[in-house]
């Protein structure tokens, strides 16, 4: 039995405009121990993926499907069940530290809350493990820093923090959505390396969330392509990176930088936007961008194929696709 599995989720929020479905007819499993990397661009519903797994969608998000943790289902379980897992059998690491940590309590004490809340340790015990936390994610003198509070802190020390915070009840499933989005290159190096040599002692599984490819090539088993709020490619990371099979998987790593690439030359773009979701496609999402784009990807939605192990794709031209990736859609 997978550790989780999301089944046929679905998240609809309610808008001025009418309803915008955010995620569409998701599927993934997680094994214990295992990493999942979600990537896409923004407005992809990677980080709405996220935060339906925790359970804070906002209050205008209407959520069907299931979300299996160790076969229980989390949409049928009540606020006060929910607010027992969160933080303590899953954790998030969230985008940017410093709108995510409580800017009128100390950064100790936030370490301390979910040791004392689902643990039950008193203050001092806490106190004492919040330091140990502090420590193991590198924070510099963690007996000066837990009276800190967070603007008194850099950028990086601050998601150290987030990250203790997430650790301090060694949850089952660690979700760092894109946990070094506002740092620079070399404290992006540290942090992610923090999270991989932890995840890998505790035996965690992990859901790494990212916008960029070479992050998840490094860190991640398993790979899931969003667009348009569904997985639109999933597999192992060495079968994603090594076959590019959707035209919109191929479109991401088309437009990376590439070593040695002339400073003249520009980058390969994918031509459009990412679709409105109040007003979706009937058929493929990907249809008003994709090259190879037909009359029944505009008609119907295209369906998931097996390429090999757990290796799906969706996509109604697959065969051209597959054809097309050793020249290049976008060249």
């Amino acid at each position: 039995m997978a550790l989780l599995e999301v089944e046929n989720l679905n998240v609809d929020l309610s808008t001025a405009m009418g309803p915008a479905r955010a995620v569409r007819n998701l599927n993934l499993t997680l094994d214990r121990g295992q990493s999942l990397g979600i990537v896409g661009e923004s407005g992809c519903g990677k980080s709405m993926t996220a935060l339906a797994l925790m359970g804070l969608l906002p209050e205008n998000a209407v959520t069907t499907g299931e979300i299996r943790l160790s076969n229980e289902n989390l949409l049928k379980k009540s606020e006060r069940d929910l607010c027992s897992i969160r933080g303590n059998r899953m954790a998030m690491i969230f985008q940017e530290p410093m709108t995510s940590l409580n800017p009128v309590h100390s950064v100790g004490r936030q370490i301390m809350e979910p040791l004392r809340l689902h643990r039950g340790l008193s203050k001092t015990d806490a106190k004492k493990k919040a330091l140990q936390l502090m420590d193991r994610v590198g924070i510099p003198n963690p007996e000066e820093r837990i009276a800190n509070f967070p603007h008194q802190l850099s950028g990086g020390q601050r998601q150290r923090v987030m990250i203790a915070i997430a650790l301090s009840c060694e949850p089952d499933i660690l979700i760092a959505d894109e946990p070094t989005t506002a740092l620079d290159v070399t404290i992006q190096d540290q942090i992610l390396e923090l999270i991989h040599n932890l995840v890998a002692e505790e035996g965690m599984a992990l859901i790494l969330i990212s916008h960029d490819l070479g992050v998840i090539a490094e860190n991640t088993e398993k790979v899931a392509v969003m667009y348009g709020g569904t997985v639109v490619e999933s597999g192992a990371t060495d079968q994603i990176f090594g076959q590019l099979s959707h035209p919109y998987t191929q479109g991401l790593f088309a437009a990376m930088p590439k070593l040695g690439m002339s400073r003249n030359k520009r980058l390969t773009t994918i031509p459009g936007t990412v679709p409105d979701l109040v007003n979706l496609p009937s058929g493929c999402t990907f249809t008003d961008r994709c090259p190879l784009a037909s009359n029944i990807c505009k008609e119907t939605t295209p369906p998931i194929e097996e390429l090999g192990p757990a290796h799906t794709v969706a996509c109604h031209n697959l065969k051209k696709a597959i054809e097309a990736r050793s020249t290049g859609l976008y060249e």
